[in-house]
């Protein structure tokens, strides 16, 4: 069983070995769109070694500059990267559509052969660039773009703009700021917050970019004709790439500043047509629901009862009025109080709206609400549309009747006197109040007083205290080495740490804090790791014996633990031990 498990292991590392030893040749172009007059770089790219370069003709194309060749040959997380350019600068002959055609190479006894490249070369920009200029090359590879979600909406119609930040996949940005805040002065405008800048990949003109959205708004016009987004600027560093590599591996990038803008955008707003327009219509655009309702339908003369007027729905829910509530003379009717539950996103604002009105009853009989009409514009049918509510009866059931007191001549004061005389109008309004005071004692000589003013005191043998525990703890020369050692375990380790659970990322973090670690305490280079070497620089340290071997089969774990299926348990047993034996060969090192 155990031969069968040796055998499964060793299939297993020969094909990821043969996955990753793979042979890559490949063409890349610096654009595949450019002006007759510009600059095209090509580089044909190879992960091994090889002989018998054969360039592709160019025979559309004149070569201004190359072949240059590059090699780059590293170590990165205790394996080796190599990569072999061979480079050329062309300027296209003529307008057209043009393909490069395969470009080959032999390595090891074979031959390869890349893929061809199509370029569209259009007529001359106005001014030529230099394709090896930074700055030239950070102005092509990013881009601020405004996108609006409709050019030529109604007046009052919502529209979106999002403003996203387009960048190569060569290229990075290193921080921005805003240099210019887009402004709307003829809109109403909400701010949709962006929470996180998510990169996300498209295609931009073609192109292979990733992008981020910077900021969203809702807007709403409020003129009609051409009206202007002013433009949103940015300051930002763009981090260009090169050809070069650092010692890690790492590819060298050169930073370059850069102000980009999304320049101006027209919005063209259509009025609202006047064939068709209700004469009741104040400014509703969206799609909407009318409901009118009370809360009583029978109650006696005195007592209180609530209508509601409400409008919901999608659309420029704050720039309208609602439309008002008419009731019959001998109903006394109170201002009505306003209230929204409106939320804004890129869809529009959407929510409800309503007037809540307070009606007192002063005389006993039926009295209708009378029906309420709303209009609004509904832009996707581009016509007006009209809701009314149906009539609400309101019977009062007991109360003085209005036919008693007709004779007066003075409606309005029979009205007022028949409220003031009923105790219950207002029956609602509490008018008395057993309050307390909130502090019942004065501060001055209260136990608050005298814990605070004694407190300092208390604090003194307990200062002391902490004091001569500190001295001991610094005199304790072998303890605070060993916390000391201990320390630096988990710092190095603390990646590795955070990936427990994920196999591969916390062996490639294990097998880096190892390297970082002799790196700082033996002051050798990645490239000069290897067993023999570290086991004989620990022993020339004084380090144990079986404290190095335990090392050295931790290293071992790292580089084989990919490639095997690991438990959860496992990994936290191999990082306890990487801990202890950091922390053990920290105190042993002389």
């Amino acid at each position: 069983m155990k031969s069968i498990k040796n055998i499964f292991l060793i299939n297993l590392l020969l094909i990821s070995s043969f996955a990753f030893t793979q042979v890559k040749f490949e063409a890349k172009v610096s654009k595949t769109k450019l002006g007759l007059n510009e600059r095209l770089r090509i580089d044909f790219e190879m992960n091994k070694d090889g002989d018998n370069f054969v360039p592709p003709s160019f025979s559309d194309f004149t070569v201004v500059g190359g072949p240059n060749t590059s090699v780059s040959n590293y170590w990165a997380n205790g394996k080796r990267s190599f990569t072999k350019t061979y480079s050329y600068f062309l300027s296209p002959k003529k307008q057209g559509s043009f393909t490069i055609k395969q470009a080959q190479i032999e390595i090891e006894g074979q031959v390869y052969k890349t893929f061809p490249v199509t370029i569209q070369v259009t007529k001359a920009i106005d001014k030529p660039k230099n394709p090896n200029d930074p700055s030239y090359i950070a102005s092509q590879n990013i881009h601020l773009v405004a996108e609006v979600s409709k050019a030529n909406p109604y007046l009052n119609e919502a529209i979106t703009v999002v403003y996203k930040l387009y960048v190569a996949l060569d290229t990075g940005v290193n921080g921005w700021r805003d240099k210019e805040t887009p402004k709307f002065n003829d809109f109403w405008n909400q701010n949709i917050e962006v929470k996180a800048f998510n990169p996300q990949n498209t295609k931009y003109k073609g192109e292979e970019y990733r992008y981020v959205v910077l900021k969203k708004y809702v807007l709403y016009p409020q003129k009609t004709g051409p009206l202007k987004l002013e433009p949103y600027v940015l300051d930002l560093t763009v981090e260009v790439p090169t050809s070069r590599y650092d010692i890690f591996g790492n590819r060298i990038v050169r930073k370059v500043p850069q102000t980009i803008t999304a320049g101006k955008r027209t919005i063209n707003v259509k009025p609202l047509p006047e064939e068709g327009k209700p004469a009741n219509f104040s400014g509703a655009v969206g799609l909407f629901e009318l409901d009118v309702t009370t809360n009583k339908l029978s109650l006696d003369a005195g007592e209180s009862l609530e209508a509601k007027v409400k409008v919901s729905g999608k659309g420029n829910m704050k720039l309208f009025e609602l439309p008002k509530l008419t009731v019959p003379s001998s109903l006394e009717v109170y201002e009505p109080e306003y209230s929204e539950n409106v939320r804004t996103n890129l869809g529009g604002m959407q929510g409800t709206i309503e007037d809540k009105y307070t009606i007192v009853p002063q005389f006993k009989g039926k009295y209708p609400i009378p029906e309420v009409s709303f209009s609004y514009f509904n832009p996707i049918a581009g016509a007006y549309r009209t809701i009314t509510s149906n009539e609400i009866v309101v019977d009062v059931v007991n109360g003085p009747s209005s036919a008693t007191t007709a004779s007066s001549t003075n409606t309005t004061n029979v009205n007022k006197q028949a409220v003031s005389t009923n105790s219950n109008t207002f029956a609602f309004i509490k008018t008395n109040a057993n309050w307390e005071p909130k502090l019942k004692e004065p501060f001055f000589k209260s136990t608050l007083f005298w814990l605070l003013l004694l407190l300092p005191f208390l604090l003194i043998p307990i200062a002391i205290l902490v004091r001569r525990n500190q001295e001991k703890r610094n005199a304790d020369v072998v303890g605070n080495k060993r916390r000391k050692a201990d320390r630096l375990a988990k710092k190095y380790l603390s990646e590795a740490k955070k990936n427990l659970g994920q196999k591969e990322a916390f062996y490639i973090a294990l097998e880096r804090a190892f390297h970082n670690y002799l790196k700082a305490k033996l002051q050798i280079e990645t490239s000069d790791f290897n067993k023999e070497k570290i086991e004989n620089l620990l022993l020339g340290r004084q380090v144990n014996q079986s404290t190095i071997n335990e090392f050295i089969s931790i290293l071992e774990n790292c580089e084989f633990a990919r490639y095997t299926p690991i438990t959860q348990v496992t990994m936290q047993n191999d990082y306890e031990k990487s801990v202890k034996t950091i922390s053990e060969i920290d105190k042993q090192i002389r």
